[in-house]
């Protein structure tokens, strides 16, 4: 069997994932194996992305490095085929340096990236000018409507809102001629050995958690971050400007929504990912699912550190 040199946690938003990472990450370093976490949730990469994201400050993130977070600015398009070749560099050198990466993140498409063996179909400038000229014109759920034609599986997997994603998936289906899920297999295959630990409870608790997650960053000055990246291009930014929080906020600037109707769509579409996340990590069989209800889910995370990690290694 071949020596497992990653991990991985995953889940839907709101499990506690960047908390059980440091708590693994010091595990292992008190059994004499450094560690460090790359980050996997595409909009940590943004700068000044912090209250909306549940980025963790510097001093909540235990003394253990983290790679990946702020490196990009808000007007930056985020791709998840740029992230592929950063996050296998960056965690090659990382298993050469003998340190352990932890993969932390529910970005689906940014995790399969990096864990699963797949490249990305090449991009075409003309046609997807074409199709941003279209999304201007239309809209997105227009576009969403025509992939809905095209590929039926890739379009549940986006939501109607997500200008930037239709986009992507019909450039990929109009060049490929074949479906945009056609990419990501439903059997993964690994692009190297993976400890792979997923957290998830009920359905009810998770949906309680995130409306008070929501609320909380509303609370915590989310409108006054939003209004602090307006003057470094969050508005241009097809990326950053879409993400769940950052969109109701802004409109919430603008005077297009109230802050009741801003945090009840956050909500919302806060639980729509959550569902969409789930539907997308259940299909990876790899994954060792823990309740972060149980009060012994960090215990049985670290066995499961101690017996395919560490195990690996005497």
């Amino acid at each position: 069997m071949p020596t497992t040199e990653l991990i991985a946690v995953v889940g839907p938003t709101g499990t506690g994932k960047s908390d059980l990472a440091i708590s693994l990450a010091q595990y292992l370093d008190e059994n004499g194996r450094r560690a460090a976490i790359v980050n996997a949730d595409s909009m940590q990469f943004y700068r000044g992305m912090d209250i909306g994201t549940a980025k963790l400050p510097q001093s909540e993130r235990g003394g253990v490095t983290h790679h990946l977070l702020d490196w990009l600015e808000v007007k930056d398009e985020s791709t998840a085929a740029e992230y592929q070749t950063r996050a296998r560099a960056l965690i090659l050198q990382l298993q050469k340096d003998k340190i352990t990466p932890i993969l932390v993140g529910g970005s689906m498409l940014y995790v399969a990236a990096v864990l699963n063996t797949f490249e990305f179909p090449a991009r075409d400038a003309a046609l997807r000018q074409s199709l941003e000229e279209e999304l201007i014109q239309h809209g997105s759920l227009a576009l969403h409507q025509r992939l809905e034609s095209l590929d039926p599986v890739a379009a549940s997997r986006i939501i109607p809102q997500n200008g930037r994603r239709i986009v992507r998936a019909l450039e990929i289906v109009l060049l490929t001629g074949q479906p945009f899920a056609a990419a990501l297999p439903d059997e993964p295959q690994d692009w190297q050995p993976v400890l792979e630990i997923g957290l998830n409870s009920d359905r009810e608790n998770l949906k309680i958690r995130l409306a008070n997650r929501v609320s909380k960053m509303w609370n915590s000055g989310l409108l006054g971050e939003v209004e602090g990246l307006i003057p470094l291009g969050i508005r241009e930014g097809k990326t950053a400007s879409q993400a769940i929080g950052y969109a109701q906020a802004l409109a919430q600037l603008d005077g297009r929504k109230s802050e009741q109707e801003a945090i009840a769509e956050t909500i919302q579409l806060t639980n729509r990912y959550a569902r969409r996340q789930m539907s997308w990590f259940k299909r990876d069989g790899r994954i060792q699912w823990l309740d972060y209800q149980d009060p012994l889910f960090v215990e049985r995370a670290k066995n499961l550190v101690q017996e395919q990690i560490l195990a690996d290694a005497i």
